[in-house]
This record gives structure tokens, C-alpha cells and sequence, in this order.
């Protein structure tokens, strides 16, 4: 139920949408009833848009998460596993052309390749099933495995976990999965937003994973991200509202171990 909601309600509840909906409530509202209240809500609503989408607010928002865990100062000489989150893959375009087909967060993609390089004997967990309410078509995990295939990795070092729907069940079903030993190494590999919620919920089921933050949409210098681009700035604005919002639901839910996880010092991974 609460997966459904979730899906149901963030269309309605993102920014853009949101604003958006305000507007055509206004330009209604103004027409069939009451002419004044329905010009303050048309230009609230476009105030709201022009603020989001001319101004660097997403990536004013996106900066404190992406910042939280800063990428490892020195990499662990070993590493006995990498967890890497899914969320960058295009299913049905996948799906339909026949090609493994990446959104823009391909970086969890990338960086999961070049640790596997980097790390020839750590094992590897891809989790991701079906993120939407429509189950057509194929798991995340299919996909990846068809990827990380045409790029010359030996796909039988990978666990893919391909039930899961959320970061949550990411989590729970990985640790399921693997079920890790004591005093083990674990990197964390998802975009830099997200990671401190994944962290959050990685903590909570009971597994100590070292951060490895990719995919990063700010750069902490609002004037250098300050640009013309509406599109890419509301898309800036909707994520990190996302990413907030996740932060304090997933709270409210317990399934993190905190409002707003911190670094710790890096130590044993298990149960």
C-alpha cells in the first residue's frame, strides 16, 4: 500500500506538477468563479515556476545531500563487495530496441564497472526489479545483466537481485541475499543525493557500507549553476525535492536509522 501511494501521490506532489496544477486551477477558477482569488493563485503559481526554473534552487537543495558523504579519501586495499543501487536504467526503451539503454543516472552504472576492474575478486550485487506500478516488461536486474555483459564483465561474479522496488527493498532483499559476514567491506554505490538516505536504510537492516557517491548534479557554487536551462532547473528542483522528502518519509516510516545520517568512520560490514 504505502508503495502504491508513493507512486500515486509524487506525480501529483512534485514541484513542477505541482505549480502547473496550480496554474490551470487558477486560470479556471478565475473564469468560473471568483476572478480575483483565481489571479492570486495564477500568479502564485507562476512566480513558483519562474523561482524553479530560472533560479539555482535545485541545486541549492541538491548540494547538502550530495556533500553528506564525501567520496573515501583512500580506497580500502580490498574490498570484499560492491552494492550497487539500481535506478539508471530505461527498461521498456531497453525492452523495445533491444539495447541496454541508461537514463542520466548512468554513473551507477559506470563507477560499478570500474570497481569491478579495480576490485577483480570483490563480489558484486546488482539490485533492482520493477521501480513503477505497471509490472511489464523487464526487471532492472535483466537489463543489467545484459549490460554489464556487452561490456566484458563476467556477469557470473554478480548476485542480481531483481525483486525489489524501492531503496528500501534494496536493502532488505540484498542483505537477504547475501547475508554478510562479520568484519567484511562493503562499498555503496549510488548518486550522491541519494546516498543519504540508501546509507540510512543500509544501516538500519543492519549493514555497515562505505559510501561510494556518484552522479552529482551541483556543484556547491550557486553562480557557476545559475543558467537559462528551465527544464534541467525544475528537473534540478523536483529530484532534490524528491530526495528530501524521502529523507523525512523513510524517518517517519523507520525504515532509516536516522532523519539525517551522518559519516561515520569506516569499520566491519555484517550482521
Amino acid at each position: 500500500m504505502t508503495f502504491a501511494l508513493s507512486k500515486i501521490l509524487w506525480p501529483i506532489a512534485q514541484p513542477s506538477n505541482l505549480l502547473l496544477l496550480l496554474l490551470v486551477i487558477g486560470l479556471v477558477l478565475g473564469r468560473v468563479w471568483d476572478r480575483r482569488r483565481g489571479r492570486h493563485l495564477v500568479t502564485g503559481a507562476a512566480l513558483g515556476l519562474a523561482t524553479l526554473g530560472l533560479l539555482p534552487v535545485g541545486s541549492g537543495l541538491l548540494h547538502p545531500l550530495e556533500s553528506r558523504f564525501p567520496q573515501p579519501r583512500a580506497m580500502p586495499a580490498k574490498v570484499d563487495g560492491i552494492v550497487v543501487l539500481g535506478g539508471a536504467i530505461r527498461r521498456r526503451t531497453s525492452q523495445v530496441w533491444g539495447q541496454s539503454a541508461l537514463n542520466e543516472r548512468a554513473e551507477r552504472m559506470t563507477a560499478a564497472l570500474a570497481l569491478a576492474r579495480r576490485y577483480p575478486r570483490a563480489r558484486l550485487v546488482f539490485t533492482g526489479g520493477i521501480g513503477g506500478l505497471s509490472q511489464a516488461g523487464p526487471t532492472e536486474a535483466e537489463v543489467a545483466r545484459r549490460f554489464f555483459a556487452e561490456q566484458g564483465l563476467d556477469t557470473t561474479r554478480i548476485l542480481f537481485e531483481d525483486r525489489s522496488r524501492n531503496t528500501y527493498e534494496n536493502a532488505i532483499d540484498s542483505y537477504r541475499l547475501v547475508d554478510p559476514a562479520p568484519g567484511q567491506i562493503w562499498l555503496l554505490v549510488t548518486s550522491a543525493f541519494h546516498m543519504p538516505r540508501a546509507i540510512g536504510v543500509f544501516r538500519k537492516v543492519g549493514w555497515t557500507m562505505i559510501a561510494y557517491p556518484v552522479d552529482y548534479q551541483a556543484t556547491g557554487d550557486l553562480s557557476s549553476d545559475w543558467n537559462f536551462d528551465v527544464a534541467s532547473n525544475l528537473a534540478r528542483a523536483d529530484l532534490a525535492a524528491r530526495a528530501w522528502l524521502g529523507l523525512v518519509a523513510y524517518r517517519l516510516m523507520g525504515r532509516t536509522d536516522a532523519l539525517w545520517p551522518a559519516p561515520t568512520a569506516p569499520g566491519p560490514a555484517g550482521g
